[in-house]
């Protein structure tokens, strides 16, 4: 039997190759982008003004502190920087592998944070864009037992409004859990919200920007293709048929509208996402 293509893991690594040359680092988050003009020349100073942000709401260290999600290692480089200690738990192998190449001095733990065990407690414990992929009902308890008395928890990421869930929705651009559904485990969760800030509009025009960049290799794509249609239709028929035995129809349909769609806009991410960054502290 084959096995199937994981288009997931192409598209990280093709992501992470796009992000370093337009930055020279590997962060996979979201930017800030108050004050700066929308184009890809700026995603490095937005992803940073992001990171100035988030360490804002760092308690007092140095603090031993648990990156969950981790992605390239590029937080965690920064955090020890500071002077903090850095443990990484990561599910993929790649990023796993990128995290000890840019944070050497974190120990990295290449599995889910579900499996995830140790006999260390920590100071903090950081999700940056990395809470929507774990269950609530897994997640805080786990996390609750992790932490240091008065420990504390930061949790940056997207959330979906009521208005994700309407049946004449037009995009499925962000991710998260669902914004009533964290309100309400927050409300049964053994943690005090110290800080909320709503930071949706600072971070939209990241979205713009990726689907801008899309847009461009769609481009090329489709001029290739007419090339192709015009020249070696021949040639063209072959490559069609391969793609076809690669990726499904709808799969073809999802990258094309992928690299052509403008459903995938800042306005969109707005509607149908919030995004916070909060601090929250383990109760006593």
């Amino acid at each position: 039997m084959s096995k199937k293509i994981d288009t997931r893991a192409v598209g990280l690594d093709i992501g992470l190759a796009a992000i370093k040359f337009l930055t020279g680092k590997e962060n996979l988050h979201y930017g800030i982008w108050d004050g700066l003009d929308i184009c890809a020349a700026h995603v490095g100073p937005a992803q940073e003004a992001y990171t100035d942000k988030l360490f804002e709401l760092l308690p007092k260290g140095p603090l031993r502190i648990l990156d969950i999600g981790g992605g390239a290692g590029e937080t965690a480089k920064k955090l020890i920087a500071l002077g903090h200690q850095v443990d990484i738990v990561i599910p993929s192998a790649y990023l796993a592998d990128r995290c000890r190449a840019n944070a050497l001095e974190a120990t990295v733990y290449e599995l889910k944070f579900e499996e995830f065990e140790t006999d260390k407690t920590y100071d903090l414990c950081l999700f940056s864009e990395s809470f929507q992929y774990i269950p609530m009902e897994v997640s805080f308890p786990k996390v609750a037992t992790l932490l240091k008395p008065n420990g504390h928890l930061i949790i940056a990421d997207c959330f979906r409004t009521e208005a994700y869930y309407q049946p004449n929705r037009t995009s499925r651009v962000g991710g998260g859990h669902a914004l009533t559904a964290y309100r309400a485990a927050l409300e049964t969760c053994a943690f005090d919200v110290l800080s909320e800030e709503d930071i949706t509009t600072s971070v939209a025009p990241s979205v713009q920007v990726e689907q801008d960049l899309f847009h461009v290799i769609g481009l090329g794509v489709d001029r290739f293709d007419d090339e192709l249609q015009s020249k070696r239709p021949v040639a063209r028929k072959m490559i069609h048929g391969v793609l076809g035995m690669i990726l499904s129809k709808r799969r073809r349909a999802k990258l094309y509208d992928r690299l052509t769609g403008n459903t995938r806009t800042a306005e969109q991410f707005e509607k149908y996402n919030i995004y916070l960054m909060s601090a929250l502290r383990l109760k006593t």
